[in-house]
């Protein structure tokens, strides 16, 4: 892996809470490029990992980062391949491909141990780069978390006549509540989900973890928290249930409470 600066393009003038002007570059094996911003700072640090056609410039990533900026807690965020600034189409993403994505950024950008921040897709994210890199993580916060989507919120609910034209055309266009068009689905993402699956079985993880859920989540139900919780073997586990909250828990109350989180277990850890 390599660095490079590159221009960022979602940054809006002005923003003070944006780490620089910059989005800097982590360039992949493969020739896809990775892209990020960092906050050197004190440990440990925080990682935020978005959500399924999110990109890192979201409420709660620059929110994340200006809390850890005045906290002067190292801290990064980045966008998956297809997503954001980084390269490629979404189309042709995965899950093991954004799990590559996520493992290189936590490999090659942050430092030291991380408290792994985990929106929507980005908490599935979270747990499979715990599984893959235990001795690295202090934490985990989980927002919306959405493990095994793919199977579960996607294969499971399509109809028979969903199913078959997926099967015949290898993709399928979901209307979006946050888009004017649908978003497309392809055959790959949900075949390539099922080799990542991590709510099937005990997950061995004993690092502390908060997973904050809304009650009101039309997108992922707050049930899959307690599925989380009882999964995981630490005995160290938070639900937060937000009633009435929606899935994108971005509104200001949904930010300080999530940055409570943070300092809560950022303080455990420090020790």
């Amino acid at each position: 892996m390599s660095r490079v600066l590159v221009k960022s393009n979602n940054d809006q003038p002005g923003d003070n809470s944006i780490t620089d002007q910059t989005a800097r570059i982590l360039n992949a094996p493969d020739g896809q490029t990775i892209a990020y911003h960092v906050l050197e700072g004190k440990a440990p640090g925080v990682m935020f990992l978005g959500g399924l056609m999110s990109d890192m410039s979201g409420t709660k990533a620059i929110a994340l980062e200006a809390h850890c900026r005045e906290a002067g807690r190292a801290f990064v965020r980045f966008d998956y391949f297809g997503h954001g600034e980084s390269s490629g189409s979404f189309i042709d993403g995965t899950i093991t491909r954004w799990r590559a994505d996520t493992l290189a950024v936590l490999d090659e950008i942050a430092v030291g141990p991380q408290i792994l921040v985990g929106s929507s897709m980005g908490g599935w994210q979270m747990l499979l780069a715990a599984c893959a890199r235990p001795e690295r993580i202090a934490g985990l916060i989980g927002v919306a978390a959405a493990p095994d989507f793919t199977e579960d919120l996607m294969w499971d609910q399509f109809d028979d006549a969903a199913k078959a034209r997926m099967r015949a055309e290898g993709i399928l266009h979901l209307p979006s509540d946050y888009e004017d068009t649908p978003y497309p689905v392809s055959l790959a993402l949900i075949e390539d989900g099922r080799t990542h699956l991590v709510l099937r079985a005990a997950l061995a993880l004993d690092c502390p973890v908060h997973l904050i859920h809304g009650m009101a989540d039309r997108d992922v139900p707050w049930q899959t928290a307690l599925k989380i919780a009882e999964a995981v073997s630490s005995e160290d586990v938070n639900v937060t249930l937000v009633k009435g909250g929606g899935h994108r828990l971005s509104d200001e109350a949904d930010l300080v409470r999530l940055t409570a989180a943070l300092d809560a277990m950022a303080a455990r850890a420090d020790g």
